[in-house]
């Protein structure tokens, strides 16, 4: 190694360290090896600002990769940002350049000074790796450490338990920035560790199981809601420092919440500043605008075969998993990344090898990710965000499906409400949109997503875009939310729809809590509540969650009077849950429905309750079948089906 020694910058009047070469890197020959094959998970152990003691001196090590640069200098506050005073050295031909610099503390600003070998191009950059940066619209990485004393070891211990896909997965979907804000503090955000103790109230109270957090990594744009990433290991700076992100991770942990977040390896943003044209070429990013440009999201997309690009995305991935103790991933806009012409029209993709539109590397990444994810935290899910019919999205590997744990039903969605928001009286003649769904229900683990793209953009709330007056459209979000919840598969909810938002949801203003002094509000919050306390005590309505054995259906053809009835069944338990759903205003009275055995029915749910706010039909608590065989089977019960109501009867088998 150089003697340590200390220099004075021009024009400053400041003496700093100088940086120090060592002979020995962090980076062995074996992490060489692996990065360049494509098959480092953890790269952010090697590259980056690392905060250690070397020859009995502790500073900072700095790492990057910018293989087609002539230069690399570290430039930041301590140097008074002289963009050539602190030099990186290149190992080797291996791309990356690497120096010591003594002295260096954690909250040190800072940014990479590339010259590239290209036409004298030259760029101040951020640090890919960086585990913290500068709040917005400010753009260095901040020298951090990510020591943290974890308390969530219960947790951690059991989780795989509650990840399983018989277990009952209800999530609660929000925006960081705008769940709730301060309005005696100029609407300021809640930082992360004021979020703790509120969310995890909220959450326990409602009975969700998870929450599941738009991207937090960091973005420059607020209003990409996180989804044009800079920061692929860092937490925004929005809300505190990693350690404070970390608490509220731990907190929910504690509280028995699961923690879900949205990670976007599908494109990232052209901020000069970050990832793209990095080193003077298309570093992470096609060269090719075909290949390597989003038209939609005016973004880059990732090269997916080049190996490097493979080593930073799948550390980013389980980075969160391995330091944040992160419970699962879901993966936003597969579709745009299975398709080359995903979004483009003709002449404006170029096919693969074999004349088609499959990207082959994306698909082979995607499998590599789902791998190593399960390799090495079988106890966590991944989602795929894909709005196409791509077969095996949540099938394994090793019989040709991309890996994923779960996916999201696009498509539920999108008949769902198409269905649900038009007129009562049409509704018969749009029968198939709800029946649709169970032609495939069970070819994906699906979750069933009532998520921010679908309040936002001029599409209204939930609750505003539901048919009716105002009770027909509470009545509406309730029958919703129990078709929802009778319905197979996994349930997402995001943030405003369980108390009835009025408004479409805005990033930049807190929800509208006021509405919940409002009695019709808090009764269907009840609902909501009573909705997820029924979903994870009933066996038979999340065991089988995605097994064709837990579903039949009793009658999908009364078009005429738009009426489902519907069964659910357990893999552990005799018990039977009954569903069934009017989405007419119209009283069904002396309704018959075929049942599979005898005994008294009880009815466990009604969102027409009047404690929902409904008007108060029901059953008085059950009905006994009768041996009067219908719909095929032996039994059956005459009920009263409310209006716009959905319905949940138990049956539990008689012990002799």
């Amino acid at each position: 190694m150089t003697e340590q020694r200390g220099r004075m910058l021009p024009q400053t009047n400041r003496i700093v360290p100088e940086m120090v070469h060592y002979e020995v890197s962090l980076l062995s020959e074996d992490d060489l090896h692996l990065f360049n094959e494509g098959t480092h998970l953890r790269l952010y152990e090697k590259l980056g600002a690392h905060i250690l003691e070397r020859d009995g001196v502790v500073g900072t090590q700095f790492a990057v990769w910018a293989p087609n640069a002539n230069q690399v200098s570290v430039m930041g506050d301590f140097n008074k940002w002289h963009k050539s005073s602190h030099p990186l050295m290149p190992r080797g031909q291996s791309g990356i350049w690497e120096g010591f610099l003594p002295g260096l503390e954690a909250g040190t600003l800072y940014k990479y000074h590339i010259v590239s070998n290209f036409k004298g191009y030259s760029v101040d950059k951020a640090d890919p790796m960086a585990f913290r940066c500068q709040p917005p619209p400010n753009t260095a990485s901040v020298v951090s450490s990510l020591t943290y004393d974890w308390k969530d070891s219960a947790w951690m211990t059991d989780r795989a338990s509650r990840h399983a896909l018989q277990s009952p997965i209800a999530i609660y979907e929000i925006h960081l920035g705008s769940w709730l804000r301060v309005p005696e503090d100029g609407h300021r955000w809640l930082t992360y560790r004021e979020l703790a103790p509120r969310l995890a109230d909220h959450v326990i109270s409602m009975g969700f199981t998870h929450v599941e957090f738009l991207p937090v990594m960091e973005h420059p744009f607020s209003g990409s809601w996180g989804y044009q990433v800079t920061g692929y290991f860092a937490p925004t700076s929005r809300f505190g420092k990693p350690q404070d992100f970390m608490y509220l991770v731990d907190y929910l942990h504690q509280c028995g919440i699961g923690v879900i977040l949205d990670w976007v390896p599908s494109h990232f943003p052209t901020d000069e500043h970050g990832l793209g044209f990095f080193d003077g070429t298309h570093l992470y990013e096609h060269a090719d605008y075909r290949k390597g440009f989003h038209p939609d999201w005016k973004s880059f997309i990732f090269n997916y075969g080049r190996n490097e690009v493979r080593s930073f995305l799948l550390s980013s991935a389980l980075f969160w998993l391995d330091k944040y103790h992160i419970d699962g991933l879901r993966v936003d806009a597969v579709a745009s990344m299975l398709y080359l012409d995903y979004s483009r029209e003709n002449g404006e993709w170029i096919p693969n090898k074999y004349g088609g539109n499959e990207n082959l590397e994306a698909i082979d990444f995607l499998r590599k990710f789902n791998e190593q994810v399960y390799e090495h935290y079988p106890d966590v899910q991944t989602m795929a965000e894909e709005s196409t019919s791509w077969p095996m999205v949540s099938r394994p590997t090793y019989v040709g499906g991309l890996g994923f744990g779960l996916k999201w039903d696009m498509g539920w969605m999108h008949d769902t409400l198409l269905y649900i928001t038009k007129e009562s009286v049409h509704r018969k003649f749009h029968h198939g949109e709800l029946t649709f769904r169970m032609i495939y229900a069970f070819h994906e683990n699906f979750v069933l997503p009532l998520s921010h793209d679908e309040v936002v953009h001029g599409k209204g709330s939930l609750l505003s875009k539901m048919p009716g007056d105002d009770w027909q459209k509470l009545a509406n979000l309730r029958l919703l939310l129990g078709y929802m919840y009778g319905q197979p598969g996994k349930k997402l909810l995001f943030m405003g729809g369980e108390f009835g938002q009025w408004q479409e949801w805005n990033h930049d203003e807190s929800l509208e809590w006021h509405l919940t002094q409002y009695e019709r509000h808090l009764q269907l919050m009840k609902w909501t509540t009573d909705l997820n306390r029924l979903y994870r005590s009933e066996p038979a309505l999340h065991e089988l969650d995605n097994d064709p054995a837990g579903f039949e259906w009793i009658d999908c053809t009364d078009a005429d009077n738009s009426v489902l009835t519907l069964l659910r069944k357990a893999r552990t338990s005799k018990d039977l849950v009954l569903v069934l759903q009017n989405f007419t205003p119209v009283p069904r009275l002396a309704y018959s429905v075929g049942v599979p055995r005898p005994g008294v029915w009880t009815e466990v749910l009604n969102s027409d309750a009047a404690e929902y706010g409904g008007s108060g039909v029901g059953n008085l608590g059950g009905i006994e079948a009768s041996a009067t065989p219908f719909h095929g089977r032996p039994f059956s019960l005459v009920v009263t089906l409310p209006p716009l109501s959905a319905v949940f009867f138990k049956s539990r088998l008689e012990v002799e």
